[in-house]
């Protein structure tokens, strides 16, 4: 049987994926960030895009629109990086999620805030707390401590940005003249 979770009344960033509304408990967001270049790092899951500088902080970039089975997140005016604590294991991870845009900050109350559906025992939506309705726009509630899993976010966590210093490193230095490399014969410096 479907979990029912209990949503708060409270103050909700609503943000868009895909033309489809979805909202964060606000006590979750720390600051909303015009979109900035995102530094990739190798070997991680598709959905994190990767690192941003947030004040000499390395912060994790993950795209929601990924994670939830869509298309990338392609860059455009409204496009915007959402700062916020995810739960893991009682400890808090700071990451930011890439939104097509965001809204504003809504006002619900516990009469608005109704169970996620059911949608059979093959489709998961614990990470859905709750519906709401706006302007006949369904709003999706999001629990961000559960939209990943202990993998993913255990994956979030150990981005290293950090090189490790290379041992016995030498300079290099030059052997010759530019004259003495193959192929490079008869050209003069600019």
């Amino acid at each position: 049987m479907a979990q029912q979770k209990a949503q708060e009344a409270g103050q909700y960033l609503s943000f868009v994926l895909a033309g489809e509304l979805y909202a964060l408990d606000i006590s979750k967001v720390r600051e909303v960030l015009e979109v900035q270049e995102v530094t990739k790092i190798p070997r991680t899951p598709e959905f994190l895009r990767g690192v941003i500088n947030l004040r000499g902080n390395a912060v994790p970039v993950v795209d929601m629109r990924l994670k939830f089975g869509m298309s990338a997140t392609e860059y455009t005016v409204n496009t915007c990086i959402i700062i916020m604590e995810v739960n893991m294991d009682g400890e808090e991870l700071i990451l930011g999620a890439l939104a097509d845009s965001v809204r504003e900050v809504i006002e619900l109350t516990g009469d608005e805030i109704k169970p996620p559906p059911r949608m059979g025992t093959t489709v998961d939506t614990n990470f859905i707390s709750g519906m709401s309705k706006q302007d006949e726009q369904f709003i999706m509630l999001l629990d961000i401590d559960t939209v990943f899993s202990a993998e993913e976010l255990q994956a979030v966590r150990s981005v290293d940005v950090a090189p490790e210093p290379v041992q016995n490193a030498q300079a290099l230095e030059p052997q010759g003249k530019d004259e003495d490399l193959p192929g490079l014969e008869g050209l003069a410096p600019a």
